[in-house]
């Protein structure tokens, strides 16, 4: 069962691809979500860096309207490029053409057959019509749909503390390592902030991939750190024994298991895993 499923203690419908454009978009939004692992919409606002609110991205995958570009973009970011690893600019162009021709089709719908009745009944229908239109856009008018609120920036636990991911130092994503190999992932991390780094840890906070994935230790330590300088953060790690990707995911947090950067993107690393 899924963190989702396991979660609500029911499986998400699946929007039915035949109910219109808009139901078959957010199949296509839903497909990509149980494809990268199906992980919660809290963790691909939190953990993953979507930058939509929770609520926001459930409702794009329903299928009873179309989101925005921007929500539609944050949902397809983080899980076809952050998770499964393709091409961010491809994503990006492939998912805004197919979101613009849903858009417009369901902006402009084509027009019913032309139906040729009596000259009074076509005016009668005519004038109902006006009169529909003029009772919608006054109501239009009185309640103008709200935009929805940006998602709030979440504060360090210490103030003034900030990190920077300054790269990797080995594996780069998207490497390929074979089956059940062992290697040494390594980051670097910059304190751009104006709070020593003192007993740190960089802790697990999840993963996707076959069987159980890339194993890791929960805990890796973070080095000392002062303000302006560098740290390089090293993790060990099991590739699984089936072919596929892997994609692990930290957080820093201090000596009391306590998330000191919940607003910062998680560090990750992602691996292609040949047999």
């Amino acid at each position: 069962m899924t963190d989702e499923a396991a979660r609500r203690g029911r499986v998400a419908s699946c929007p039915d691809p035949a109910g219109g454009p808009v139901a078959a978009f957010a199949h296509r939004l839903w497909a990509l979500k149980r494809s990268a692992g199906d992980p919660s919409y809290d963790r691909m606002r939190t953990e993953l860096g979507a930058l939509a609110s929770k609520s926001a991205l459930s409702a794009a995958a329903r299928g009873q309207r179309l989101p925005s570009w921007d929500t539609t973009w944050e949902f397809v970011r983080v899980l076809a490029v952050g998770v499964l690893g393709e091409h961010e600019e491809e994503v990006r162009a492939r998912w805004r053409a197919d979101w613009e021709r849903v858009r417009d089709g369901v902006a402009n719908p084509a027009p019913a057959p032309r139906r040729w009745r009596r000259p009074v009944v076509v005016a009668a229908v005519a004038t109902a019509v006006l009169a529909i239109g003029v009772v919608a856009g006054a109501a239009l008018l009185r309640d103008p749909e709200p935009a929805a609120p940006a998602p709030a920036a979440l504060s360090p636990l210490v103030p003034g503390d900030e990190s920077e991911f300054a790269g990797d130092v080995t594996v780069p994503d998207g490497a390929v390592v074979p089956t059940g190999a062992r290697f040494v992932k390594t980051w670097e991390f910059r304190n751009t902030g104006t709070v020593p780094w003192v007993d740190r840890s960089l802790r697990r906070e999840g993963g996707f991939g076959p069987g159980d994935g890339c194993q890791t230790p929960a805990v890796v330590p973070v080095p000392d750190t002062p303000p302006g300088r560098s740290a390089r953060v090293s993790v060990e790690v099991r590739a699984p024994d089936e072919p596929g990707y892997c994609q692990v995911y930290f957080k820093m947090t201090d000596s009391a298991g306590r998330l000191l950067l919940p607003g910062t993107r998680a560090a990750y690393f992602f691996v292609r895993v040949a047999g």
